[in-house]
């Protein structure tokens, strides 16, 4: 589909246009309800099309609208060729997307293949018989003799990773809700199948896919036990909280299978049939992740880009970011990686990294500029924008499957899907007209409403807005080169270049302040002021105050 010129000028239309791209995620349920049931939909996207438009991204990714009984919110898909009546049509999702392009924005839609729902017509059939036609769709084994699960393996919502049918007398795997079967990926119809569905979200003209869990697809054929998780230094990124024994378990049989890189070169040869169509991949592998996300992004033939759980925890230090980043760049060669602070499975940043209420605005602000500057393309989560922080529910709200399992412990992901604050003075903040909606708008986020901070020019969405006119405007910090430059500071330095431009950035994510000395052999060309923040220099010294940014033009003597 030929894409619309940008009224903006900005916009990437190269085939490489998600090389540095900057992405807003978008998460249906919750972003505008335009029919008064108290659930978001197509059309209410649609609608705040220029408002995503004019912070200046590249592109939205859509988290699932297919078909599905929404056991889990949608990442277990009955129909995947089908947009679910909650979210509204087929045609309400074409309208979507021409109006996207018109603008220049690129759409990503979420790809939950590695399971179903089990009230998909696939599983529907495969559990009638061990016979049938598609008896071998899915993961199905014995139990052991003494009636027992086939192996050890662990659900990560909690339990075991296999239920009973009593129809076939065998288990099926499931590594989440016992309602999200897998499928068996070793079987080539089930290939075949995805990537039919694939091929029909291509011919409505989507830019790309983020591939949900991309490291589940296949599981070990031997069904061997996963033997016990063994601590280790390179421990940071876990995929459960730490009240989930599924964290007890290296997983080295029921995820991860070598089989997974040949799916994945067919999945980018189908890709390759269309012009600009891209992959990101989540992957969860705990301390192999950087392993895997080399291996899935290497030699051009499979994955375009990644992302890992490294910047989604606690950690808002420079030694955090420098470690995440570094162990990046010399983990992956030749890859590309996608950066983000929140996205739809996590407490939202803002209460991770602020540390009191007064620095919560300076703190919101800070985080954009690091993420801005890093090398890779970044994913921003809605109401990020807006400074919103993790809602704090009551348990009779939750809908997460997840949170409610581990209650109180673990309060699951409601408080970061809460719906968007749109209108100030307006019942749930303009979301919905319904009485109640899915999820309750709180009312500190109503007081962060958007029409409200577009009016005020130094509010956090304006800010936003800056920032990501700043990154575009230097082509070194969209995929320029990064090196890290030591200190014995606690401070995150570092230099972005690109056709001969060096960029010096310095950021104090510590409460002291901070001088830092720059190395001799760098000289200033130009200080950049960095929206929102204006450091004291002098030469060939910059004072920063806590919580603090610096940029500076460079020349290298």
């Amino acid at each position: 589909m030929p894409q619309a010129s940008s009224t903006t000028g900005h916009r990437v239309h190269d085939a490489d246009w998600w090389r540095g791209a900057v992405i807003y995620q978008v998460y249906p349920r919750s972003f505008q309800d335009t029919t008064g049931d108290g659930f978001g939909d197509l059309a209410g996207i649609t609608k705040h099309l220029p408002y995503i438009h004019a912070l200046g991204v590249d592109g939205i990714w859509l988290s699932p609208f297919f078909t599905s009984p929404m056991a889990d919110m949608g990442y277990d898909v009955s129909d995947y060729c089908n947009v679910d009546p909650l979210f509204g049509t087929l045609a309400d999702f074409d309208e979507l997307i021409t109006e996207a392009h018109k603008l220049g924005l690129k759409v990503i839609i979420d790809q939950v293949i590695s399971h179903t729902s089990d009230q998909h017509p696939w599983f529907k059939e495969s559990r009638t018989s061990r016979t049938n036609a598609k008896a071998d769709w899915y993961v199905w084994a014995n139990p052991k003799p003494d009636g027992t699960a086939p192996t050890n393996w662990l659900s990560v919502f909690g339990g075991p990773a296999w239920e009973w049918d009593g129809v076939r007398k065998q288990y099926y795997m499931h590594n989440f809700l016992g309602s999200q079967p897998d499928l068996n990926f070793h079987n080539p119809d089930v290939q075949d199948a995805l990537l039919d569905t694939v091929r029909f979200w291509l011919e409505r003209g989507v830019d790309g896919f983020r591939l949900d869990t991309v490291n589940y697809y296949f599981h070990d054929k031997l069904l061997r036990d996963n033997p016990p998780h063994e601590p280790d230094s390179d421990d940071a990124g876990l995929d459960a909280p730490d009240v989930n024994p599924y964290g007890m378990q290296s997983h080295l049989y029921d995820k991860t299978q070598v089989e997974n890189l040949a799916f994945l070169k067919r999945f980018r040869a189908l890709l390759d049939e269309y012009e600009g169509r891209m992959t990101v991949g989540e992957v969860g592998d705990g301390a192999r992740s950087l392993k895997t996300v080399a291996a899935y992004t290497a030699d051009n033939d499979k994955l375009n880009m990644c992302y890992t759980f490294d910047l989604l925890g606690p950690d808002f230090t420079a030694s955090h970011i420098r470690g995440a980043v570094d162990g990046f760049q010399k983990a992956v060669t030749d890859g590309w990686v996608c950066w983000a602070f929140s996205n739809h499975d996590v407490v939202r940043h803002l209460s991770r990294f602020a540390e009191s209420v007064e620095e919560q605005i300076r703190v919101a602000k800070l985080a954009v500029c690091v993420l801005a500057s890093l090398r890779g393309s970044i994913c921003l989560y809605q109401g990020e924008e807006l400074a919103l922080m993790e809602a704090d529910l009551a348990f009779e709200d939750l809908r997460d499957p997840y949170g409610i399992r581990f209650w109180p412990a673990f309060k699951g992901r409601d408080g970061c899907r809460t719906p968007m604050v749109w209108e100030t003075g307006k019942p749930h903040a303009g979301f919905t007209t319904a009485e109640k909606p899915w999820l309750p708008v709180p009312y500190a986020h109503a007081m962060l409403a958007a029409d409200g901070q577009e009016r005020k020019s130094d509010s956090v969405l304006n800010h936003y807005k800056a920032m990501l006119a700043f990154r575009r405007s230097h082509a070194g910090l969209r995929d320029g080169d990064m090196a890290f430059l030591d200190t014995n500071q606690d401070l995150l330095v570092f230099s972005r270049e690109k056709n001969g431009e060096s960029l010096l950035f310095v950021f104090n994510l510590t409460r002291q302040p901070a001088d830092f000395r720059l190395p001799p052999e760098f000289r200033v060309v130009e200080h950049l002021a960095m929206p929102g923040f204006e450091p004291a220099f002098d030469i060939d010294m910059v004072k920063l105050e806590p919580l603090d940014a610096f940029c500076a033009r460079i020349e290298r003597s």
